[in-house]
């Protein structure tokens, strides 16, 4: 079994007026739960419908939170109270947030402080925070500290290992995307290769960065196998044990205040 912690569900484009079929794709890829990550207010209803979708052979699930690229001024407002209005029994984390200075570097201070938001909003509710960070080393780590964050997800990592090192030290998870499979990313795999088993987690951030070898064409969560396959074959594992690993980590993470 797999799990794809992290997929846009509301921007694949080839299933929005065919859902069932993106159901019928993870079944038969053996994808037997996915997080719909939600990156706006305005895609809850949206996302909501998705996770309605869910059965006995596929789990999906969501997080709430409002993704760093958003406007200074929804960055600005968004507030403990607004996150945790949104948090159900479905919602099994917060994010994404976090900081990306690569797309707009003006906007510091909102990000910062909307991350912060998410990461006590998170610590009220007992669920994981999920990360993003784009040319922003320092300071996502700098937030993490202060705010006291131990509970959540670095999400699609490409840091380095001191940047993973610190982040696991703090007692966040590290997830890995199809970055991981393409050929020129071999400093991320060493990286990959120093880290605990115990501690990774696997994703699409479908649609975009689909693994190999769906290099090219949209990313869906029923691709997660093959970002597994790219990591068994730098631990030594068959994907299925990837699977099996990766999927017990992401129950341990959302099991941990409970």
């Amino acid at each position: 079994m797999f799990t794809d912690t992290h997929a846009h569900l509301t921007y694949l484009s080839v299933y929005q007026n065919n859902p069932q079929a993106l159901i019928e794709h993870l079944k038969h890829m053996n994808v037997n739960r996915v997080m719909a990550i939600m990156c706006h207010f305005d895609e809850f209803d949206g996302i909501k419908k998705w996770v309605e979708l869910s059965n006995d052979d596929t789990h999906i699930g969501m997080s709430v939170g409002m993704h760093p690229c958003q406007d200074k001024s929804i960055l600005q407002r968004v507030s403990i109270d607004d996150l945790l209005a949104l948090n159900g029994d479905k919602t099994w984390a917060f994010g994404e947030t976090g900081l990306d200075y690569y797309w707009d570097d003006t906007k510091k201070h909102e990000q910062k402080h909307s991350f912060a938001t998410h990461i006590h909003a998170s610590q009220i509710a007992k669920k994981p925070i999920i990360v993003h960070t784009r040319s922003a080393y320092h300071d996502t780590l700098d937030v993490l500290k202060s705010e006291k964050c131990e509970h959540g997800i670095i999400h699609c990592f490409t840091e380095d290992y001191a940047f993973a090192k610190t982040a696991l030290d703090m007692g966040l998870y590290i997830s890995f995307s199809g970055i991981v499979s393409f050929k020129k990313s071999v400093d991320l795999q060493e990286v990959a290769k120093k880290l605990p088993l115990d501690r990774i987690l696997i994703e699409t951030d479908s649609p975009y960065l689909a693994p190999v070898p769906k290099r090219g064409k949209e990313n869906e969560p029923s691709f997660v196998p093959y970002v597994a396959t790219a990591l068994a074959g730098l631990f030594g594992k068959t994907a299925e044990q990837i699977g099996q690993i990766t999927s017990q980590n992401f129950d341990n993470l959302l099991s941990q205040y409970h």
